[in-house]
Protein backbone atom coordinates (compact mmCIF):
# COMPACT_ATOMS: atom_id res chain seq x y z
CA UNK A 1 0.00 0.00 0.00
CA UNK A 2 2.93 2.24 0.83
CA UNK A 3 4.12 1.59 -2.80
CA UNK A 4 1.12 2.45 -4.32
CA UNK A 5 0.93 5.60 -2.20
CA UNK A 6 4.36 6.49 -3.35
CA UNK A 7 2.53 6.66 -6.98
CA UNK A 8 -0.16 8.55 -5.87
CA UNK A 9 -2.70 5.96 -5.78
CA UNK A 10 -4.17 6.18 -1.87
CA UNK A 11 -7.94 4.88 -2.30
CA UNK A 12 -7.98 1.33 -1.53
CA UNK A 13 -10.44 -1.56 -0.91
CA UNK A 14 -9.24 -4.49 0.96
CA UNK A 15 -10.71 -8.05 0.75
CA UNK A 16 -11.19 -8.82 4.90
CA UNK A 17 -11.32 -13.06 5.03
CA UNK A 18 -8.86 -14.81 7.60
CA UNK A 19 -7.73 -12.73 10.30
CA UNK A 20 -9.78 -9.73 8.95
CA UNK A 21 -10.15 -8.98 12.17
CA UNK A 22 -6.23 -8.06 13.01
CA UNK A 23 -6.47 -6.30 9.99
CA UNK A 24 -9.77 -4.53 10.43
CA UNK A 25 -7.74 -3.66 14.28
CA UNK A 26 -4.80 -2.88 13.04
CA UNK A 27 -6.27 0.20 10.43
CA UNK A 28 -8.70 1.26 13.23
CA UNK A 29 -5.26 1.92 15.76
CA UNK A 30 -3.46 2.05 13.16
CA UNK A 31 -1.96 5.87 14.79
CA UNK A 32 -0.99 4.25 18.27
CA UNK A 33 0.26 0.92 16.70
CA UNK A 34 2.35 2.37 14.02
CA UNK A 35 3.15 5.43 15.64
CA UNK A 36 2.93 7.11 12.28
CA UNK A 37 0.16 9.75 13.24
CA UNK A 38 -2.44 9.27 11.24
CA UNK A 39 -3.08 7.52 8.22
CA UNK A 40 -3.82 9.69 4.81
CA UNK A 41 -5.45 7.07 2.94
CA UNK A 42 -8.72 6.25 2.17
CA UNK A 43 -9.13 2.76 3.31
CA UNK A 44 -12.58 0.87 2.68
CA UNK A 45 -12.25 -2.53 4.96
CA UNK A 46 -14.55 -5.08 2.86
CA UNK A 47 -15.50 -8.57 4.59
CA UNK A 48 -15.59 -10.87 1.80
CA UNK A 49 -15.69 -14.02 3.39
CA UNK A 50 -13.40 -16.28 5.35
CA UNK A 51 -13.67 -18.97 2.44
CA UNK A 52 -13.98 -16.84 -0.45
CA UNK A 53 -11.46 -17.51 -3.69
CA UNK A 54 -10.39 -14.92 -5.09
CA UNK A 55 -12.53 -14.14 -7.64
CA UNK A 56 -15.59 -14.17 -5.21
CA UNK A 57 -13.55 -11.68 -3.25
CA UNK A 58 -13.41 -9.53 -6.46
CA UNK A 59 -17.24 -10.15 -6.97
CA UNK A 60 -18.09 -8.78 -3.51
CA UNK A 61 -16.47 -5.49 -3.80
CA UNK A 62 -18.15 -3.92 -6.88
CA UNK A 63 -20.01 -1.69 -4.71
CA UNK A 64 -16.74 -0.21 -3.48
CA UNK A 65 -14.96 0.24 -6.87
CA UNK A 66 -18.28 1.77 -9.04
CA UNK A 67 -18.41 1.93 -12.48
CA UNK A 68 -14.46 3.29 -12.61
CA UNK A 69 -11.13 1.71 -13.58
CA UNK A 70 -9.70 0.14 -10.67
CA UNK A 71 -5.76 -1.67 -9.59
CA UNK A 72 -5.75 -5.07 -8.50
CA UNK A 73 -2.90 -7.26 -6.31
CA UNK A 74 -2.47 -9.44 -3.48
CA UNK A 75 -0.37 -8.92 -0.39
CA UNK A 76 2.33 -11.73 -1.35
CA UNK A 77 4.51 -9.96 -3.74
CA UNK A 78 6.47 -7.14 -3.68
CA UNK A 79 7.75 -5.52 -6.92
CA UNK A 80 9.60 -1.96 -8.29
CA UNK A 81 7.20 -1.89 -10.95
CA UNK A 82 6.44 1.47 -12.53
CA UNK A 83 2.50 1.45 -11.38
CA UNK A 84 1.67 4.48 -13.60
CA UNK A 85 3.14 2.68 -16.74
CA UNK A 86 1.27 -0.16 -15.95
CA UNK A 87 -2.10 2.33 -15.92
CA UNK A 88 -0.59 3.73 -19.43
CA UNK A 89 -0.04 0.30 -21.31
CA UNK A 90 -3.65 -0.86 -19.51
CA UNK A 91 -4.74 2.41 -21.35
CA UNK A 92 -3.12 1.46 -24.77
CA UNK A 93 -4.27 -1.82 -25.31
CA UNK A 94 -8.34 -1.43 -24.79
CA UNK A 95 -8.32 -4.15 -22.65
CA UNK A 96 -10.93 -5.71 -20.08
CA UNK A 97 -7.83 -6.27 -18.10
CA UNK A 98 -3.80 -5.73 -17.95
CA UNK A 99 -1.65 -8.18 -15.78
CA UNK A 100 1.57 -8.25 -15.36
CA UNK A 101 4.09 -10.54 -16.67
CA UNK A 102 6.94 -11.09 -14.62
CA UNK A 103 9.76 -13.73 -14.56
CA UNK A 104 10.44 -14.98 -11.19
CA UNK A 105 13.90 -15.88 -9.84
CA UNK A 106 14.83 -18.80 -10.09
CA UNK A 107 14.72 -21.28 -6.53
CA UNK A 108 17.84 -22.92 -7.34
CA UNK A 109 21.40 -22.19 -8.66
CA UNK A 110 21.80 -22.72 -12.15
CA UNK A 111 24.59 -25.04 -13.61
CA UNK A 112 26.42 -24.45 -17.47
CA UNK A 113 27.59 -27.62 -18.72
CA UNK A 114 29.70 -28.10 -21.73
CA UNK A 115 29.68 -30.89 -23.74
CA UNK A 116 32.51 -32.29 -21.81
CA UNK A 117 30.41 -32.60 -18.97
CA UNK A 118 32.22 -29.89 -17.14
CA UNK A 119 30.29 -27.01 -15.86
CA UNK A 120 30.63 -23.60 -17.55
CA UNK A 121 28.96 -21.93 -15.41
CA UNK A 122 27.14 -21.49 -11.95
CA UNK A 123 24.41 -18.64 -11.33
CA UNK A 124 23.07 -18.01 -7.67
CA UNK A 125 19.56 -18.20 -8.23
CA UNK A 126 19.66 -16.01 -11.27
CA UNK A 127 16.44 -15.15 -12.52
CA UNK A 128 14.11 -17.29 -14.70
CA UNK A 129 14.55 -17.16 -18.26
CA UNK A 130 12.00 -18.79 -19.60
CA UNK A 131 8.18 -18.04 -19.17
CA UNK A 132 6.06 -15.62 -17.77
CA UNK A 133 4.29 -16.16 -14.76
CA UNK A 134 1.32 -13.20 -13.50
CA UNK A 135 3.28 -10.48 -10.98
CA UNK A 136 -0.23 -9.94 -9.43
CA UNK A 137 -0.61 -6.56 -10.46
CA UNK A 138 -3.21 -5.53 -12.47
CA UNK A 139 -5.67 -3.19 -14.03
CA UNK A 140 -9.28 -3.59 -14.46
CA UNK A 141 -12.00 -1.86 -16.42
CA UNK A 142 -15.66 -2.18 -15.28
CA UNK A 143 -16.35 -4.67 -17.60
CA UNK A 144 -14.44 -7.34 -15.76
CA UNK A 145 -16.95 -7.83 -13.50
CA UNK A 146 -19.53 -9.80 -16.42
CA UNK A 147 -16.49 -12.33 -16.11
CA UNK A 148 -17.33 -12.99 -12.83
CA UNK A 149 -19.99 -15.64 -12.01
CA UNK A 150 -21.21 -15.33 -8.24
CA UNK A 151 -19.78 -18.27 -6.52
CA UNK A 152 -17.98 -18.56 -3.75
CA UNK A 153 -15.24 -20.96 -4.99
CA UNK A 154 -14.69 -18.68 -8.25
CA UNK A 155 -10.80 -18.39 -8.86
CA UNK A 156 -9.89 -15.42 -10.60
CA UNK A 157 -6.96 -17.10 -12.21
CA UNK A 158 -9.16 -19.93 -13.45
CA UNK A 159 -12.41 -19.63 -15.31
CA UNK A 160 -12.55 -15.34 -15.30
CA UNK A 161 -8.96 -15.15 -16.63
CA UNK A 162 -9.27 -17.82 -19.25
CA UNK A 163 -12.52 -16.11 -20.31
CA UNK A 164 -10.80 -12.82 -20.54
CA UNK A 165 -7.79 -14.43 -22.94
CA UNK A 166 -10.58 -16.24 -24.81
CA UNK A 167 -12.09 -12.70 -25.49
CA UNK A 168 -8.75 -10.94 -26.26
CA UNK A 169 -9.05 -9.37 -24.09
CA UNK A 170 -6.15 -9.46 -21.68
CA UNK A 171 -2.98 -7.73 -22.00
CA UNK A 172 0.37 -8.05 -20.19
CA UNK A 173 2.32 -5.88 -19.59
CA UNK A 174 6.31 -7.34 -19.07
CA UNK A 175 8.09 -6.13 -16.08
CA UNK A 176 11.97 -7.25 -16.26
CA UNK A 177 12.60 -5.32 -13.30
CA UNK A 178 12.62 -6.78 -9.60
CA UNK A 179 10.00 -9.33 -8.52
CA UNK A 180 9.79 -11.43 -5.45
CA UNK A 181 6.66 -13.15 -3.95
CA UNK A 182 6.46 -14.51 -0.05
CA UNK A 183 4.73 -17.83 -0.33
CA UNK A 184 7.66 -19.54 2.18
CA UNK A 185 9.61 -19.00 5.39
CA UNK A 186 12.60 -18.09 2.80
CA UNK A 187 10.91 -16.01 0.88
CA UNK A 188 10.04 -13.57 4.29
CA UNK A 189 13.55 -14.49 5.47
CA UNK A 190 14.95 -12.92 1.98
CA UNK A 191 12.58 -10.01 1.78
CA UNK A 192 13.60 -9.09 5.37
CA UNK A 193 17.07 -9.71 5.27
CA UNK A 194 17.24 -7.62 1.81
CA UNK A 195 14.95 -4.27 3.89
CA UNK A 196 17.61 -4.98 6.78
CA UNK A 197 20.79 -4.07 4.75
CA UNK A 198 18.85 -0.95 2.81
CA UNK A 199 18.52 -2.75 -0.76
CA UNK A 200 14.56 -3.22 -0.54
CA UNK A 201 13.60 -2.18 -4.47
CA UNK A 202 9.83 -1.78 -3.62
CA UNK A 203 10.44 0.99 -0.72
CA UNK A 204 9.38 4.53 -2.94
CA UNK A 205 11.08 6.54 -0.12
Amino acid sequence: MNYYAGFGHDDFVLCLGYKGDSIRNFFENYSTQSGQGDLKWNVTLADTGEDSMTGARIKKIREHVKDEPFMLTYGDGLSDIDINSLITYHQSKNSTVTVTGVRPPARFGELEVGSDGKATGFNEKPQASAGLISGGFFVCEPAVFDVLEDRQDLVFEKEPMQSLVAQKELAVYQHDGFWQCMDTYRDWQLLNEMLEQDKAPWKTS
